[in-house]
């Protein structure tokens, strides 16, 4: 009778071992589904950043010379227009690309 006692401790400390592992398996299949959609979202949502600000570059410094080259076609006086607002276009389009870049995270 002795011997009893202890094939009933091997078979429950079996079942809460194989519980045990059932429990860490759908944790792992849960942690897996959380993790795979947001790959896919992450990489468009840096897509979709990394074309902002090159827009926002390219519109702040070729806006600028076009509006610059506009006013000294108007003026007539040398390439100064030019020079000042394309330096003023850099300026906002760095000024917006900072803005962008310490936006929080959502």
């Amino acid at each position: 009778m002795s011997d009893e006692p202890e094939a009933q401790d091997q078979r429950g400390e079996d079942a809460r071992l194989a519980a045990l592992d059932e429990r860490i398996n759908a944790v792992r299949e849960r942690e897996e589904m959380r993790k795979t959609p947001n790959a896919g979202a992450q990489s468009d949502d840096s897509y979709r950043l990394g074309n902002r600000v090159l827009a926002e570059l390219i519109a702040g410094i070729g806006g600028g010379a076009f509006i610059g080259w506009t006013i000294d076609q108007l003026i007539g006086r040398g390439h100064w227009g030019l020079l000042v607002v394309m330096g003023l276009g850099t300026f906002a389009a760095f000024r917006n690309i900072i803005r962008i870049s310490t936006r929080r995270s959502e």
